[in-house]
Parts: C-alpha cells; sequence; structure tokens
C-alpha cells in the first residue's frame, strides 16, 4: 500500500495563503459589487420659498377680472402619437376624422413643438408654462435604479435592452428620494392658477407627474380626477374577449405587460381604484362627458391626457382586420385600430361641447406630449428625423391644433413656430388669471397671434435641454447638441424640415450665435433634480445619438 504524500509545511503554508489571498479578492470584489449605491447626495430638496410663495398667491384676493365671460378650456393630449400618425398631417390608411372635423374649425399647426421628447418633463412644461429645467424636471422620473453594481452588471449582461444604454451611476437616491420624483411642491400648475380664479378643474387620464399624496392631482390644483398615476396603464383586462395583444421583444415593453395591471397603474376615482371591463381610451372619453355636463353651469378646465396610443398595444380584432386585409402587419394594425380610438373619444368630447350649447365659450387645444415612438416600429415620422426621446424635429414637432369658436379664424394652417408652454399663458389670459410675480414664464398667449394670422411670430427662441443633449430654434435656424457623443449639427428648417444637411461647417458663426443664445438661457435653469438611468441609442446617416434619459 502506497504511503500518502505529504506536503512540507512551508508548500502547505504558501498553498493556504494564495487561498486566503483569493478568498479576500473575492470578498473585496464582491463587496464591491453589493455595496449599496443609494447616497444622500440625491435627496430631493424641498422649496420652503417657493411653496410658501405658492400659497401666498393662491389663497389672495383676486383682483377685479379685465375679461366679460371666461371661457371654458379644454386641453386634450395623445400620447407618443407622430404627426404623421394622423390624417391631419398626410396619413393615407388612418382616418382620424373627429381630429379632421376638429382642425376644421380651429387652427392647424405646422410648428407646434413640445418642450421635452418624452412623456414626464414634456408634461411638467405644459402645465407650468415654464421650462421644466428650470424647476429641475428635466429627465425622466425613475420606478427604479439599480441598487448595486451587481444589479447594473446583471442588467446589462441578462436584459434585452433594446435601444438603451444603463448608466453605471456611482451614487443613486436612496428609496425614499426615487418616491419624492415628480412635479416639484412650489410649481404652479395651470389648474392650480383656473381653480383660484373661478373654475372647476379636473383630470380625466394620465398623470405621471409623482405618485406620493403630496404630488397626486387632487393636491395639484384639480377638483376631480379619473385615471392613473404612472406612465402606462393596460387598456383593458389581456383576457377580455376578442383582445389582441401585441408583445414587443426588449425591457420598453416587457416591464408594462409585468406592471400594468397593478399598483399606480390601476386606474383610480379620487383614491378609489376603479375596476371596469371597458376599454380605457373609451373610460376616459366617457368620464369626460360627465364632467362636462355636470360642471356646465359654470366656467370649467378639462385636462385630458390620453395614454392612447401609448404601449401596451392592445385592440379588439374586429377593429384591426380592416388594416390586415389591406396588407398592414398586426402591429400596426393594432396601433392604427389604438388611433382610432382616441379619434372616437376625441369627437364624443368635441360633439359633448357643442350639444351642451358651450362651443362659442370653449378654447379647445389638441396635441401630443412628444413624437412618435420608432422603437415599436410602427411609426417612423416621416420627413421627420428622429422621434421620441430625439431632440430631431421627430421628437419634438407635435400635432398641434386650436380652436375656440367665434375667436379665432377656421380651417386654417398656421406655420409659425408654437409651443405647448403657451397653453398655461392663453389659459391666464382668456381666463383673466393674474400671474404671480417674480416667476419667469415662458410662453405666450396665442389668441392674438391667431386673432391676426399675418401678425408677428409668436416665438423668436424656442430651447431643450435633456442632460447632456440640448437643442435651440431660432427663426429658421435651429441648432442640435450632443455633449456626450460630440455632436453638432445646425440646419435650415425652412429649406431642410427633414434635417438631413448639417451646415455647421459652412456657418460656424451662426452656430456661435446660437450657441450663444443657448448659454444665455442655460443661465436661468437649475440641476436636474435626479439623475439619468441612462441613454436611449438612435443613429442618423450612421452616427450614434444618445438620449439622456
Amino acid at each position: 500500500m502506497t504511503s500518502p504524500v505529504i506536503q512540507p509545511r512551508s508548500k502547505r503554508s504558501k498553498t493556504i495563503r494564495r487561498i486566503g489571498i483569493i478568498g479576500i479578492g473575492l470578498a473585496i470584489l464582491l463587496g464591491y459589487l453589493l455595496y449599496p449605491l443609494a447616497s444622500h447626495d440625491y435627496d430631493l430638496p424641498v422649496d420652503e420659498k417657493a411653496i410658501q410663495e405658492k400659497n401666498t398667491f393662491l389663497t389672495a384676493p383676486i383682483a377685479s377680472r379685465p375679461v366679460a365671460r371666461q371661457p371654458n378650456i379644454v386641453v386634450l393630449v395623445a400620447d407618443d402619437l407622430g404627426k404623421t400618425d394622423i390624417s391631419l398631417y398626410g396619413n393615407k390608411i388612418v382616418r382620424t376624422s373627429a381630429i379632421d372635423s376638429l382642425a376644421a374649425q380651429g387652427v392647424t399647426f405646422t410648428e407646434g413643438y413640445v418642450t421635452a421628447a418624452i412623456c414626464s418633463p414634456s408634461r411638467a412644461g405644459l402645465l407650468t408654462g415654464r421650462y421644466q429645467q428650470r424647476f429641475g424636471h428635466e429627465l425622466q422620473p425613475v420606478n427604479r435604479y439599480p441598487k448595486n453594481r451587481m444589479q447594473q452588471l446583471l442588467a446589462g449582461l441578462f436584459i434585452d435592452k433594446q435601444q438603451l444604454e444603463f448608466a453605471n451611476n456611482t451614487g443613486i437616491p436612496t428609496p425614499e428620494n426615487v418616491a419624492r420624483q415628480g412635479l416639484p411642491l412650489g410649481e404652479i400648475t395651470i389648474a392650480d392658477l383656473l381653480r383660484k380664479n373661478g373654475y372647476a378643474t379636473g383630470i380625466i387620464g394620465k398623470w405621471h407627474l409623482g405618485s406620493n399624496e403630496d404630488f397626486l392631482p387632487l393636491k395639484r390644483g384639480f377638483d376631480y380626477h379619473y385615471g392613473f398615476y404612472e406612465a402606462f396603464a393596460w387598456y383593458t383586462d389581456t383576457t377580455s374577449p376578442g383582445l389582441v395583444n401585441v408583445h414587443h421583444k426588449g425591457v420598453m415593453d416587457s416591464h408594462i405587460w409585468d406592471l400594468g395591471g397593478q399598483g399606480n397603474s390601476l386606474v383610480r376615482r379620487g383614491n378609489e381604484i376603479i375596476h371596469t371591463k371597458d376599454y380605457l381610451t373609451n373610460q376616459l372619453a366617457e368620464e369626460a362627458v360627465q364632467f362636462i355636463d355636470q360642471h356646465r353651469e359654470k366656467p370649467f378646465f378639462l385636462y385630458v391626457p390620453f395614454n392612447a396610443p401609448h404601449t401596451p398595444f392592445q385592440a379588439y380584432k374586429k377593429d384591426i382586420e380592416k388594416y390586415e386585409a389591406q396588407g398592414v402587419d398586426r402591429n400596426k394594425a393594432v396601433y392604427y385600430a389604438m388611433i382610432e380610438y382616441l379619434d372616437r373619444a376625441i369627437g364624443k368630447i368635441h360633439q359633448k361641447i357643442r350639444d351642451a350649447g358651450l362651443e362659442d365659450n370653449t378654447l379647445i387645444v389638441f396635441l401630443s406630449d412628444n413624437g412618435g415612438a420608432t422603437y415599436t416600429d410602427v411609426t417612423s415620422n416621416a420627413p421627420l428625423k428622429g422621434g421620441k426621446l430625439s431632440l430631431y424635429d421627430g421628437g419634438i414637432n407635435v400635432p398641434y391644433v386650436v380652436k375656440w369658436k367665434g375667436h379665432i379664424p377656421e380651417g386654417i394652417t398656421d406655420n409659425r413656430p408654437v409651443s405647448s408652454l403657451d397653453i398655461f399663458a392663453t389659459a391666464s389670459a382668456v381666463s383673466g388669471s393674474a400671474l404671480p410675480s417674480g416667476r419667469k414664464y415662458d410662453g405666450v398667449n396665442l389668441i392674438p397671434f391667431l386673432a391676426k394670422p399675418d401678425s408677428a411670430t409668436p416665438h423668436e427662441t424656442l430651447f431643450w435641454r435633456a442632460g447632456s443633449n440640448k437643442a435651440v430654434r431660432k427663426g429658421e435656424w435651429k441648432l442640435v447638441m450632443n455633449e456626450k457623443d460630440n455632436i453638432t449639427a445646425l440646419y435650415n428648417l425652412i429649406k431642410d424640415k427633414e434635417e438631413k444637411h448639417n451646415l455647421a461647417a459652412s456657418y460656424p458663426e451662426k452656430v456661435k450665435d446660437l450657441q450663444k443664445t443657448l448659454n444665455e438661457w442655460e443661465k436661468g435653469l437649475v440641476k436636474p433634480l435626479w439623475p439619468s438611468t441612462g441613454y436611449y441609442r438612435n443613429e442618423f446617416d450612421g452616427v450614434e445619438d444618445r438620449y439622456n434619459l
């Protein structure tokens, strides 16, 4: 029998030391990967001064109003609807007759802009009349950050990110501060302003400006709320008879199917969760009709932010068959049907205003929150460049219609640049609502410009910023910059609306002028209140362009 080989003590000691060193190294690595990233460096400030100024303004007595009759104001917002998704702007497949009818009785803008290429920041600008970068609502609020580097690593390895690129954040907000992301409490919403001035105020649809109690609609100037708080919601139960559900590959869609039927995606009337089998777009229209009926005797402000045609893609088979019969694939057919539902809902609301005898005293605005979502493969926004999550015009130049019977022309097209910021300023002016002093407002009252179509341009300059992405439009010129990808692009939008020809090298002085204008604007801004989770990767003409989420 062979005797076992016994290592010399010195060799055993070296082996033990080597194992110990490896173990220590693995422990250090594991500690590095699992160390919590939560940091109080990202604690959200509470601007007590702004809140006090807001409360003082809203509770102060109202001076005499300069208008004899306050009009009702209705703002209809589509979600991720590109201009060329509807017949008003040339779509040959989807006939959106209700939107066409609204436009035939009002003004259609070809150069209507929003302040962001993504949902929440765009809505923050619209509802406050101020560039959202002035108060830090610059980036999309985040439901969840990776808690540690291990989660960052695993997300990068095992999640289908589509065109997303997760940020390697070295610090993230604490869970308490993640929950407090939303429209800063010191901001005055259009609902705050109009309620102070005698309006009944209602929101029916998507909020997406904070889900903690203090941020909810009933605390932000609205008397009535019906809808959901999240960025998305299921339109109906996924097992509804005759329903077609289209799932898209990747993380931008999968989490919607996982979370759409729970939590902040649930539909609520006030604080009460509502369960109904009706399709959500129809529900919102019916609620809006009831709100109008109940408040027809006094001025009202009705804000209807639809979630259509944002994902998830859900439509009934009977409504997609006609598109599939034309050779349209199922993905697009469902999308087109969702736009039809949106159009019908707008038609119901518009018809109710007429039936109630309120048409000549109701200002109606229709627009989208940003351009069409190209990552769903149903829209391209062509001939505009880019789409949602891009500062090229495909992401920020949206459908935009204004109607006020008897006060502005009917059936005309206006080619002057206007902004979603103008909705607040217009509502303030037509309602005779004075604005607080000491706050910078960025919109203009559109009515004098619309009453005289040949008058001056409402805006000489418009601005955008989302982290490292920036843009400015000044007259016919637009400068787009991406500091992360070192992009500087100059376009003449009159000659090149498609933004195909970068003229930066040919007009260096124009680039300097627009950069100077942009820099001056940025002096009035603050840092984003929360960090980005990453970037959305576009590619245009072979050049990568990452949009800071």
